[in-house]
C-alpha cells in the first residue's frame, strides 16, 4: 500500500485485540486480499483461454478454482473490516500489491496453464501458511483459523493441479521410460 496513513488507520471498534496488533494483521490481510484477487483473475485467464484435448475438464476446473477464490476474497475483506481496518479490494490495489508474478498472457495449452497455476497456487499456499504463524503470534486465533481454512482448500487445489503434471514430470525424470510412471518421489530417511 502506497499510502501509509490509511494502511495504519483503524476505525473505532470494541474488538479486544490491541490496535498495534490489529494494524499488523490488517496489513497482512490486505496483502492476502491482493494476492487472492490476483490469483482469482489468473484462474479466470486460464479458464477463458485454455485449449487442447483436456479443454472441457480444465475449463471447468479453472472456473471452480476462481469461484472458490472469490469466496476467500469476501472472507478476507470482511475480516479486515471486522478488525477496524480498510479493505483495499480494487483491481489496481490487487495488481500493485500482489505477491504473485504476472500470469503469462500468451499461453493456450492446457498443460501450460496447469503449470502456471500450480506455480502460483504454491506461492500463495506458502504465503497463507506464513500468515497462519504470524496471526497466531499476534494472538489473533480467529484470523489464524480463517487462514487455516483457506490453506486446507488451497493445498487440496494445488494437489488437483499437480496431479495433471506428475506423471509427465516423472517420465521426464526417468528419460520417458513408460515403466517408470509409477515411481514416486523419494522420501528422506528422517521423514520415514
Amino acid at each position: 500500500m502506497s499510502d501509509n496513513s490509511i494502511t495504519s488507520r483503524l476505525y473505532p471498534t470494541r474488538i479486544d485485540i490491541p490496535a498495534e496488533a490489529r494494524v499488523q494483521i490488517v496489513v497482512l490481510l490486505n496483502q492476502t486480499l491482493a494476492a487472492t484477487s490476483d490469483l482469482k483473475t489468473q484462474a479466470k485467464q486460464a479458464h477463458w483461454n485454455v485449449k487442447g484435448t483436456d479443454f472441457y475438464q480444465l475449463h471447468l476446473l479453472f472456473d471452480e478454482l476462481a469461484g472458490e477464490l472469490e469466496e476467500f476474497i469476501d472472507l478476507v475483506a470482511e475480516r479486515i473490516t471486522a478488525l477496524g481496518g480498510y479493505a483495499f479490494g480494487t483491481a489496481r490495489a490487487a495488481a500493485s500489491n500482489s505477491i504473485l508474478p504476472e500470469y503469462p498472457l500468451d499461453i493456450l495449452d492446457g498443460k501450460d496453464h496447469v503449470t502456471a497455476l500450480a506455480d502460483r497456487f504454491a506461492l500463495y499456499a506458502k504465503h497463507i501458511r506464513e500468515a497462519i504463524a504470524k496471526t497466531d503470534d499476534l494472538d489473533d486465533l480467529d484470523t489464524a483459523d480463517l487462514y487455516t481454512e483457506i490453506s486446507r482448500t488451497i493445498d487440496k487445489r494445488l494437489w488437483f493441479l499437480e496431479a495433471h503434471l506428475q506423471v509427465a514430470e516423472i517420465k521426464e525424470e526417468n528419460g520417458n521410460n513408460k515403466a517408470a510412471t509409477t515411481k514416486t518421489q523419494k522420501i528422506p530417511a528422517a521423514v520415514k
